[in-house]
């Protein structure tokens, strides 16, 4: 299971929402093995005010957290941020500079999800990659 919130500037993130939902998806298919259905995004258009952003960014500036349950390898990991970085600066348009990434990782027994918790539900993936 994994969750993915995505923070920018409004004017920017609203035009470009959909696409970069999709690349962001296929990094996570390819990097941690996901199934094509198990997509949960949500992304927060903000005010420009409301962005304060550090000094040499612009305003693509993107802020991508992602909530997972524990298990993925440092490799699996780096991978996924790597592909991020690189995927949404090729497909998308977003230089390096402009993107952070953030992984929060949580034991399954912190979940629920489908009515179950997440220690207890047969998932049809592998979260050991």
């Amino acid at each position: 299971m994994a969750q993915v919130k995505i923070y920018g500037i409004r004017e920017h993130l609203i035009p470009i929402r959909e696409r970069l939902s999709d690349v962001i998806h296929e990094c996570v298919m390819e990097a941690l093995q996901f199934p094509a259905d198990k997509r949960a995004h949500r992304f927060f258009p903000m005010a420009k005010d409301d962005m304060i952003c550090p000094t040499g960014r612009t305003d693509a500036y993107t802020i991508i957290e992602i909530t997972m349950i524990t298990g993925r390898s440092i490799e699996a990991k780096k991978r996924l941020i790597r592909l991020l970085f690189d995927k949404i600066r090729d497909m998308i348009g977003i230089g390096h500079q402009d993107i952070e990434i953030c992984i929060m990782e949580s034991p399954a027994e912190n979940w629920g999800f489908r009515g179950m918790h997440g220690d207890e539900i047969k998932l049809n993936y592998k979260v050991e990659v």
